[in-house]
């Protein structure tokens, strides 16, 4: 079995002290920063604003470039919305204006540091706790009959057209006032099972099953109607923003479809009515982030076999791999779990990069997970990899490249182009450094020192050497890299 397979190859690895699979000069490095957690409520302006630039800090120099941020935790907002109410997680109270945009504080932040800002999103989730108070002016009381309660908390209906036409207008509100790269979700669509409770939609079945004699097939397709929806608006309005999912581990177990993966545990298809590899195969997203928080081994849900199962069966998108933090620094693996896991993303050709949860964690650092990612996974900065709907395109290269004596050493300038093209416009620049000119290859990873927004770079102090190459790219919102301008710098 494929398991055992993994299993053996697992223990090959660990044995191996030398055997880290090294990245190419491409890799997505996320991390999940939630609000729905209450980790910035409470915090004045002041306090939120450091508490976050500090966690990019740390970010940032542990080799992260792209941010999910939580901007939409409960049919809220962390944003200006034309639509919903100031989310209860910043002030304490939903609807109370907390004075300043955290969200346009956060996109200028990761934009500063050459990140990716994705724009988390919950599309369904209206009450975590029937505890909550919802704002006075909260779309719910305008329209209750979209919503039902399950599990002690509050959805939108997705079987209702009026439920899609909202959450599908919020995302275009968001993507026509902010400079965000993507739109995301995670994995709770339908509510996660809840035992001896009932899904109450048995009614709007029977009243309009589009056809379907499965209420199950029927769900599936109310969730297919929403992003397909959305997937059209944001090309029709915002073409550049990528639009991704990062689903629960499991699509199937191989117990319920013969294609499945060898696992025992909750599926996307048939409890969360989430059929994501349709989403990927009809291009309606551009990428999947299955959320595989299990261990090498884990007897229900193995790391290993998901890995490999999901990227065998992605199609049409990038995949990257949800990983948990804690579950793979706890004590009881001293590092051993994260050594493996990185060597088996980094030796699949199908994987693209990987998303970590929770930042919280990040900067907890357990079994010294973060510092190794800086000292050693993450050695050196990556560029993500080229979105596949726009794969094979080319902004334009810098201009003007020039060195400037400053009081404080050097400085390597350049310009670009402004074309007024989002599509195809630079957004960002790829800095690299060599020896010599006949060394400059663009596809080592040591060689690239800086992903940046800015036009400009301080050049360290090289006593040692004579002079060096500088190598300026350009970078489109899709990550297509343009072509090189040289610049020799003498010392």
């Amino acid at each position: 079995m494929r398991k055992s397979f993994y299993l053996l190859l697992f223990l090959a690895v660990v044995g191996i002290a030398s055997a880290y699979a090294q990245h190419g000069k491409r890799e997505f490095r996320g991390a999940w920063m939630p609000t729905v957690t209450g980790e910035y409520t409470w915090k004045s302006e002041k306090e939120m604003k450091a508490k976050l630039v500090s966690e990019l800090n740390l970010l940032e120099d542990a080799g992260i470039n792209a941010v999910f941020f939580q901007i939409r935790p409960e049919a809220d907002a962390w944003y200006n919305s034309s639509f919903e109410p100031w989310s209860r997680f910043i002030t304490g109270t939903q609807g109370q204006n907390p004075g300043w945009d955290p969200t346009a504080f956060m996109i200028e932040e990761c934009h500063k540091r050459g990140m990716e800002f994705h724009a988390w999103i919950n599309p369904y989730r209206v009450k975590t706790s029937q505890n909550t108070v919802l704002s006075k002016n909260h779309y719910y009381y305008r329209h209750p009959e979209l919503f039902f309660e399950y599990g002690g908390q509050t959805f939108f209906d997705p079987s209702r057209k009026e439920s899609r036409d909202f959450i599908c207008n919020v995302v275009i509100d968001i993507v026509t006032k902010y400079n965000v790269d993507a739109i995301h979700m995670d994995d709770y669509f339908y509510p996660y099972p809840k035992p001896g409770e009932t899904i109450p939609d048995e009614v709007a079945f029977k009243a309009n099953s589009r056809g379907y004699k499965d209420i199950g097939d029927w769900r599936r397709d109310n969730v297919n109607l929403l992003i397909k929806k959305i997937h059209d608006a944001l090309m029709e309005t915002a073409p550049w923003v990528q639009f991704g999912i990062s689903p629960f581990g499991i699509y199937r177990n191989a117990s319920s479809d013969p294609k499945g993966s060898l696992t025992n545990g909750l599926q996307n298809y048939d409890q969360l009515y989430a059929d994501v590899l349709l989403w990927a195969r009809n291009g309606w997203i551009d990428y999947l982030v299955p959320q595989i928080y299990w261990e090498i081994g884990n007897p229900a849900a193995d790391y290993a076999e998901l890995l490999y199962w999901w990227g065998d069966n992605i199609e049409n998108c990038n995949y990257y791999v949800g990983q948990d933090v804690l579950r793979t620094a706890s004590p009881k693996n001293f590092g051993t779990q994260q050594r493996a896991k990185f060597d088996l993303m980094r030796s699949n050709p199908n994987v693209d990069g990987y998303c970590l949860y929770p930042v919280k964690q990040i900067i907890a650092n357990p079994g010294k997970y973060t510092t190794r990612l800086k000292t050693t996974f993450n050695r050196y900065p990556a560029l993500p990899p080229v979105i596949k709907r726009f794969e094979g395109g080319k902004p334009d290269k810098v201009r003007k490249v020039k060195v400037v004596e400053t009081g404080n050493g050097k400085v390597l300038f350049w310009s670009v182009k402004d074309r007024g093209d989002e599509l195809h416009s630079p957004v960002k620049f790829c800095v690299y450094r060599f020896e010599s000119k006949r060394d400059i290859d663009l596809d080592r990873p040591s060689a690239l020192i800086k992903v940046t927004t800015d036009t400009f770079i301080e050049l360290p102090d090289n006593e040692n050497v004579r002079s060096c190459y500088y190598v300026i790219t350009s970078v489109d919102r899709f990550n297509n890299e343009s072509v090189k301008v040289v610049k020799k710098v003498k010392f």
